[in-house]
């Protein structure tokens, strides 16, 4: 199996020690405007990340629980060919790529827990999904 490519934002983490964890491909720095809906940061620190095969669970498992709860809702992704891995606080959505109903459930459950819609990348996913199938 490949390994895993995604996005970890630095400032969602309350506990940054797993970015230790994985390889950082690249880092952008965004400032924060009104659409991140961010305001008591300054900016976005975007790491693209890579993540082993055999590690994706574990680092899955770690970023649910160094995300920041305290202000916001975050969530962090990783994928590879057959698998999305959508990481919430104390919640991880395994998804097969091409199940469409489960991109659904996590892209509801992002939006329920107060992520805007169009932060939750995926949601383009599925939009692109029924288009296709129409």
């Amino acid at each position: 199996m490949k390994n895993y490519k995604g996005v970890i934002i630095e400032e969602s983490l309350a506990d940054a020690s797993v970015l230790n964890k994985v390889k950082i491909l690249s880092t952008k720095i965004e400032p924060v405007t009104d659409e991140h809906k961010t305001p008591w940061i300054k900016q976005w620190t975007m790491h693209d990340v890579e993540i082993e095969a055999d590690k994706a669970e574990e680092i899955a498992e770690i970023i649910s629980k160094s995300l920041d709860t305290t202000h916001s809702a975050w969530y962090a992704d990783f994928k590879n060919e057959a698998i999305h891995y959508v990481i919430y606080a104390n919640k991880i959505f395994n998804i097969h790529r091409d199940k469409k109903e489960e991109y659904r459930s996590a892209t509801d459950y992002g939006i329920s827990i107060g992520i805007p819609d169009y932060q939750v990348d995926f949601s383009d996913y599925i939009q692109k999904w029924e288009r296709e199938t129409q």
